[in-house]
């Protein structure tokens, strides 16, 4: 444990945010810098096999040190960070025996992370508490779950008393752009299955995420001089605006939870002859999740009746709820569990509303529920992680190693 947070901070000062405009892979050259020193991290701590491919996905393995017949198991987690919020020049500060007070992030700029905002601070009084400086995100999503990973497998090569089989880590590129298991090559990492450290809270244990689509509406208009415009103008902007309002007004992000599924629109831009706007969709339940993007090509069937051929709508599926690859196999998810329990840590089982790697890795043959990495209020200046429930973290993807080997010796 003693190098956990000294690796967690030398990862998150290295800017490795992804761009959804790029057609690469990596999407962005700065990736490769964390990936190299990841690549050499695992082979200075003794993993063996360490590759990296043209696309910057790395693997590694953990022999097995029993002869027992054990399940190969996999480690995965994302290196990039989001391109919602700076990650460049990410300068992390250290809050030792938190008091519950609001912490100033920024003097300057009068920046607070305050227990009055989010009340999840009160959980950690008395932990030491890792922060930004109210610039930048910190990326603990996911540069912990790389470090808490790192740092597990450094603990069972250091401890051969501990016994395990087969163990397999990987990190991926482009997670936050919806990429990051795009080309990831689960014949090649060879595990029965997996879990992504890639969650929140201490406790959470998520197989169950939002089935995603992405959605872009394009809207062509015609320009004419608005004092006689009356039966000529097409404002392509207020064709945007027919489709806006056509949407559910209460089921959107900030008026929805648990699984309570949403329409977003995140982007739009334009003017008379030509107006855009990104957006995504997401529900729990299939039928709803097919439904909610019938509503979006119906509303834009409507409006081109009133202006044929104005209005134009591309949707794609990103990807699904894991819960029906997971369910099959729930053994892997109790071992989660026990393994929780026992170091003391009540497990928190909830759908996550987003997707995770593991998502789609399940999809690919590889069931993979999701694990607490431990930190808080990802994507912006306000992102945090307490360092006990980092080090729990590590504790658990130990515990997991280790039940799953005696419970095959007794199977």
């Amino acid at each position: 444990m003693d190098n956990l947070v000294e690796r967690f901070l030398s990862y998150v000062k290295i800017d490795t945010q992804s761009d959804p405009y790029s057609n690469s892979t990596p999407s962005t050259k700065k990736q490769w810098d964390l990936a190299h020193k990841l690549v050499t991290e695992l082979k200075e701590i003794g993993m063996q096999d360490v590759t990296i491919d043209d696309k910057a996905y790395i693997m590694a393995t953990l022999p097995a040190n029993t002869t027992e017949d054990i399940p190969t198991i996999g480690f995965v987690s994302h290196f990039d960070t989001t391109p919602d919020f700076s990650g460049t020049n990410v300068n992390p500060r250290i809050i030792e025996n938190y008091n519950g007070e609001d912490i100033v992030l920024n003097k300057e700029k009068n920046i607070h992370l305050s227990p009055d905002d989010f009340e999840d601070l009160n959980l950690y009084k008395g932990q030491t508490l890792i922060v930004t400086d109210g610039t930048t995100l910190l990326g603990a999503d996911d540069k912990a779950g790389i470090a808490e990973i790192m740092t597990a497998m450094e603990y069972l090569i250091q401890n051969p008393q501990i016994k395990h089989g087969k163990i397999r880590v990987g990190f991926t590129p482009d997670e936050e752009i919806g990429r990051g298991a795009h080309h990831f090559d689960v014949e090649k990492f060879g595990a029965d299955w997996a879990y992504t450290m890639d969650g929140s809270q201490i406790g959470e244990l998520e197989y169950e995420n939002f089935n995603a689509a992405s959605a872009v509406v394009t809207a062509k208009g015609k320009s004419v001089h608005p004092g006689y415009a009356k039966d000529k103008m097409v404002n392509a902007i207020g064709l945007l605006q027919d489709f806006m309002s056509g949407l559910p007004r209460q089921e959107v992000p900030e008026r929805t939870s648990g699984r309570e599924g949403f329409f977003h629109i995140h982007k739009i831009k334009g003017s008379i002859e030509d107006a855009s706007l990104e957006m995504i969709i997401r529900d729990h339940d299939r039928e709803r999740f097919e439904s909610r993007k019938q509503h979006v090509a119906h509303l834009v069937e409507e409006i081109n009746k009133q202006n044929p051929g104005y209005l134009s709508v591309k949707i794609e599926d990103q990807y699904f709820n894991m819960k029906e690859k997971v369910t099959p196999v729930m053994h892997i998810v109790e071992i989660a569990k026990a393994a929780m329990k026992s170091l003391g840590i009540t497990p928190i089982i909830k759908p996550i509303r987003g997707g995770t790697d593991g998502s789609q890795l399940s999809y690919m043959g590889l069931p993979c529920p999701n694990i607490f990495a431990g930190g808080h209020n990802f994507h912006g200046k306000y992102e945090y992680v307490p360092v006990e429930s980092m080090e729990k973290a590590v504790a658990t993807i130990v515990k997991i190693c280790e039940l799953t080997a005696e419970r095959s010796s007794l199977s």
